[in-house]
């Protein structure tokens, strides 16, 4: 494992002569020049990415991104031994794992950060359990940027992408929310406003983008990864009426959109991390038994979710229909705009 100052994993590329009909002292020469070019705007390109909650569904695959495009990557955890467990030195040779006291040395220099930390909301809410939700995440980042904020100016990083959650807005069956929608009223609101307003403490000379992110799909964690197991045991349905909006984003498209608000400047403030076209909860399940070859036809009542998570139920028992109208003004190129094309793909 490597210091703050470690070089990435590298790729080498391949460049091979066929159809030109130059000498082979004339190939050798220009081919030297095209590497000489394409190495030197690499490391201009490079980004030093300061990333917490790394080791989380969404953090992993970020990392992972970010190394196969030979950036560089300082996780910053609070379990070493977790995060090891996750990205061992072997096959994560160019990662650099900080603990909490190492955190400040590694936001130096960083190019950007990336603040992904937060206790998962899908649980039984006691009075505890919801306090920790909210200070998990304010503590971490309101620690992020005040590292950033002491900064020296030369090494400061220039760009804080600070992950919020569409519970920003409330919920609702009939409203389209987008980036201009008010604060809803309920508590996951009150959670995302006061995690927003700590990230926007930060430098006004750092670029923010905050991403506001919805149910995200992928086959390795997030609400997917709960739901699978009982549809393949011929037990899945909707939750509760079926009637609430799911507004939801394959993890690969949420990672692009990061990663775009990495490098690209016009990428700032409020941007929703939700797909295009968001749906029914009910028709959701469908196509998710459609994709696996098996039925939806065992709703979950909403009285049973309320005796196990309590108030946490609403989590999945109410939602809101989300649209990305920022990331769409700004071009972005949604690889799954549609639930059924995302289902197949993550299944496939």
């Amino acid at each position: 494992m490597e210091l703050c100052g470690a070089t990435s994993i590298s790729w080498a590329n391949s460049i091979t002569p066929h159809h030109f009909p130059q000498t082979l002292s004339v190939w050798k020469l220009r081919q030297t020049r095209v590497f000489s070019v394409t190495s030197s705007n690499d490391k201009a390109d490079e980004m030093i990415v300061s990333v917490t909650g790394a080791t989380g569904f969404i953090g992993k695959r970020l990392v992972q991104r970010l190394l196969a495009d030979d950036h560089r990557v300082r996780v910053l955890t609070r379990s070493r031994s977790k995060a090891l467990s996750i990205f061992p030195a072997r096959d994560y040779p160019g990662i650099k794992i900080a603990e909490e006291p190492e955190w400040r040395n590694c936001i130096q220099g960083s190019t950007a950060v990336v603040n992904l930390a937060g206790l998962p909301i899908s649980t039984r809410w006691s009075p505890e359990i919801k306090k920790e939700i909210k200070e998990s995440r304010i503590k971490v980042t309101s620690k992020v940027v005040d590292f950033i904020n002491s900064t020296q100016d030369d090494l400061r990083p220039k760009v804080l992408v600070s992950a919020t959650a569409v519970g920003y807005y409330g919920t609702s069956e009939t409203r389209v929310f987008d980036e201009e929608s008010p604060s809803g009223n309920d508590y996951l609101a009150e959670v995302c406003r006061e995690w927003e307003a700590t990230a926007l403490r930060v430098n006004k000379d750092v670029r923010l983008a905050r991403i506001r992110i919805g149910v995200v799909l992928g086959k390795e964690g997030g609400a997917l990864a709960k739901m699978i197991p009982l549809f393949m045991m011929f037990a899945g349905g909707p939750l509760g009426s079926g009637k609430q909006w799911f507004s939801w984003i394959h993890v690969d498209d949420l990672v692009s959109l990061i990663y775009e608000a990495l490098s690209n400047p016009s990428y700032k403030g409020v941007i929703n991390g939700t797909a295009p076209n968001p749906v029914r909860l009910s028709e959701m399940c469908d196509h998710l038994g459609s994709v696996l070859g098996r039925p939806s036809w065992l709703p979950v009542p909403e009285l049973a979710l309320k005796a196990v998570l309590g108030e946490g139920a609403c989590v999945v028992l109410e939602g809101q229909k989300v649209v990305p109208m920022r990331a769409k003004e700004l071009g972005f190129p949604f690889k799954y705009p549609y639930i059924k094309q995302a289902l197949r793909s993550i299944m496939s």
